[in-house]
């Protein structure tokens, strides 16, 4: 039996410099490498213009590499730090690196990596560079990388990483990206302080609307108190507000007492908080292991007075503008589903709307507009008047008795709209096996779609069909061609308007159907026949059926859509699930 061992190819190296996202992910590797080294301290120069000479300058003051260590560890691909010397530092630090790869993440940034490095009286250089190791023709060992060793103060230590000819072929690597992306991961450490351009980051790196107090406390003494809000539902690393004594973290990072709120202030909205409250004076108040500060202690007590008004103040000013926002950019929807009630409807729906609305506004605006269909559909139920008429009786008696019809007309909402949501998805699942039955012909689909739009999205669901269009199509689909023996060839075409003069043309294939350029074609045909009777109308073509070869090979015309039955049906019933989960944890909104 012949033996034979793995070969590692020169490209290797090369490859592993390209697994980031970004040039910015790619440099926090090089911030999770100093990290493991001990650093106090990074520097990260980005230049302002990307000339052909342009470097990117990466520093740290960590315990840098002897020329032992750099030939032993650094240069072994897939060292594992961790299997050498175990999980944490020396210092207690959590190691970042896991792979042993993370060296190449300069090679991502730039073709050339110049490594030198400062430890015990020695400094090392290393040149690093991709098309190198992209030419060598046989194993990366045989590689000859340039090594400069010499001798160097006994107290220098640390590490400096210079990238060269920077990657044309993506974006630039942004110093504010950077921050932020640093930030997330490092904004919470203690003893690691990292410079980007000449500026320290901080707090204010999270992108959002800062805030920023500083007082004298009687009591207390000084107390600096900066945080921000985040203007993206980006999840931050530990969020909250973290107490910070003669520069050293106390314990986590706290919403102090707002997270104890009665759900007055969103938990997401809390979630988007990130700052620290300095006070120095506290020292004498912080436990033993500094997990925590003494609470039944006066001046932490002041501290607790001053910080939670301010922050919850901030928080409800940003909630309000932010709730006004999300009804403004659905204002226009609301307005179509009100007019469709009759008007002694109206006012309770609006009502109705708005608890929503205040409820779940954090929400990506076409779930908003799916739960806005569902809960107007639901107010057309016998229960939900039951409720509205105890409401109107309990407006002439007791406070308590008002109080109570006002608790269960909130959760009779609620429950309707669960109710109508399951409806649904039954619907869904009859929809599904008409789909599947190879009987199954396109005057069936249009009966079930007809009068279920919301089938396509909430955007859908105020269309109709009246009694004009029907009749406008049937002038197109009643011509000689379609008769006879061609009537098997008929097309199946269901025209709909909304408030504002859009058209939607759906033309329904079988299930059994494949969907071809030559569909669409003919549909574009129909538009533009029918166009002759809505002059100057925006017509929106939808073709369903059950396959479609048409989108892989060909560009589609304008406001074309193509959509196989089991998309429609797959993205309703996600649509759907996630409704009746949101509405069976309401406590992730309050």
């Amino acid at each position: 039996m012949k033996k034979t061992t793995f070969k590692v190819h020169p490209k290797l190296a090369a490859l592993l410099g390209e697994n980031y996202r970004s040039s910015e992910f790619a440099l926090r590797e090089l911030v999770d490498n100093a990290w493991d080294a001990e650093a106090k301290n990074v520097w990260i120069v980005l230049p302002s213009i990307l000339t052909e000479d342009a470097t990117i300058e990466f520093r740290d003051d960590g315990t840098g590499m002897t020329p032992e260590e750099v030939r032993n560890e650094y240069l072994i691909i897939a060292n594992n730090r961790r299997d050498r010397k175990g999980n944490t530092t020396q210092n207690g630090r959590m190691v970042k690196g896991r792979k042993g790869i993370g060296k190449f993440a300069g090679l991502f940034v730039g073709s050339l990596m110049l490594v030198e490095t400062r430890a015990r009286g020695k400094r090392t250089t290393v040149h690093i560079e991709k098309k190198v190791l992209a030419a060598a023709k046989h194993d990366i060992e045989d590689v000859d990388l340039p090594v400069i060793e010499e001798e160097c103060n006994q107290e220098e230590h640390g590490t400096t990483i210079r990238i060269r000819d920077i990657n044309q072929n993506l974006v630039f690597p942004n110093p504010d990206r950077l921050r932020l992306v640093l930030i997330m991961e490092y904004g919470r450490q203690d003893q690691f302080t990292i410079y980007v351009n000449g500026d320290k980051l901080d707090v204010s790196d999270v992108k959002g609307k800062v805030f920023t107090f500083t007082d004298v406390l009687e009591g207390l003494g000084s107390v600096t108190l900066r945080f921000v809000i985040s203007e993206t539902n980006q999840s931050l690393r530990q969020p909250g507000l973290a107490v910070r004594v003669g520069g050293k973290t106390v314990g986590k990072p706290s919403f102090f007492g707002l997270e104890d709120n009665g759900g007055e202030i969103p938990a997401k909205l809390l979630k988007r908080v990130y700052g620290e409250v300095e006070a120095d004076e506290l020292l004498d108040y912080v436990t033993a292991d500094w997990g925590a500060l003494i609470e039944n202690s006066k001046p932490v007590q002041i501290l607790e007075e001053y910080v939670r008004p301010k922050l919850e103040a901030a928080l409800r000013g940003v909630f309000k503008n932010e709730i006004s926002l999300a009804k403004a950019r659905l204002q226009k929807q609301v307005d179509q589903e009100l007019r469709r009630l009759p008007a002694y409807k109206r006012d309770y729906a609006r009502k109705a709307l708005d608890r929503v609305l205040t409820t779940f506004y954090a929400l990506p605006e076409q779930k908003l507009q799916t739960l806005i269909r569902v809960l107007l559909d639901t107010i057309e139920k016998d229960e939900y008047w039951e409720i509205i008429k105890r409401l109107d009786e309990a407006q002439y008696a007791d406070v308590a008795t008002f109080a109570e019809a006002l608790n269960e007309f909130g959760l009779v909402e609620l429950a309707m709209i669960s109710r109508q949501a399951s409806f649904r998805l039954q619907f869904l699942t009859k929809l599904q096996e008409l789909v599947n039955n190879p009987e199954t012909q396109e005057k069936d689909l249009h009966l079930a779609f007809e009068k279920n739009l919301w089938l396509l999205g909430a955007e859908y669901s105020l269309m109709t069909s009246n009694r004009t269009l029907v009749s406008t199509v049937e002038k197109i689909t009643g011509k000689r061609e379609y008769n006879g023996e061609n009537a098997r060839n008929r097309p199946d075409l269901l025209l709909n308007q909304d408030r504002s003069r859009q058209y939607l043309l759906i033309e329904f294939k079988r299930p059994s159907h494949t969907i071809t350029r030559a569909d669409v074609a003919q549909a574009e045909d129909y538009r533009q026949a029918l166009s002759a009777y809505l002059p100057g109308a925006a017509m929106h073509i939808m073709l369903i059926g059950g396959k479609s070869n048409v989108a892989a090979q060909y560009g589609l015309g304008e406001k074309v859509e193509i959509l196989t039955f089991n998309d429609v049906i797959s993205s309703a019933f996600t649509m759907l699930n996630w409704l009746l989960e949101e509405l069976n944890h309401p406590v992730r909104h309050s």
